[in-house]
């Protein structure tokens, strides 16, 4: 039947009909005890349960890199701290070896004045003995 002969009577009852068949639908799908509902509900648990398993392995993860980035910061802080304290020991090997060096060179030089000294006293001495006795 074409919509424009239709009478204003025909037209509210397939209106109130229409309203009641939305209004069956809703209340078809608000009941929480059918089973469609039901396997929502459960797909829905499901879902919010893999969710929560998936939020705790990230966490774990998380706190199992903060571990892993703690204990390189930390091996790297005695890395440095022991690359520091073998160049102070180099530091100080090099700076005993020169100041035994430097001891050594001293010593040489105060070895070189002595026999030097030595020279000259001994040549005052025979240039001493020569006038006296006129040899």
């Amino acid at each position: 039947m074409p919509s424009h002969d239709q009478s204003l009577q025909d037209r509210l009852s397939l209106a109130a009909e229409a309203k009641k068949n939305l209004l069956a639908k809703f209340k078809k799908n608000a009941d929480p005890n059918t089973p469609e509902a039901m396997e929502k509900r459960r797909e829905r648990e499901a879902i919010a349960a893999a969710r929560a398993e998936r939020q705790k392995q990230r966490e774990i993860a998380r706190r199992d890199h903060e571990a892993e980035l703690a204990r390189q910061a930390k091996n790297a802080a005695e890395a440095a701290a022991e690359a520091e304290r073998l160049a102070a020991e180099q530091l100080a090997a090099e700076a005993a070896a020169q100041a035994e060096h430097a001891s050594a060179a001293k010593e040489a030089l105060e070895a070189e004045q002595k026999a030097a000294r030595d020279a000259r006293y001994a040549a005052r001495k025979a240039a001493k003995k020569k006038r006296r006795r006129g040899y």
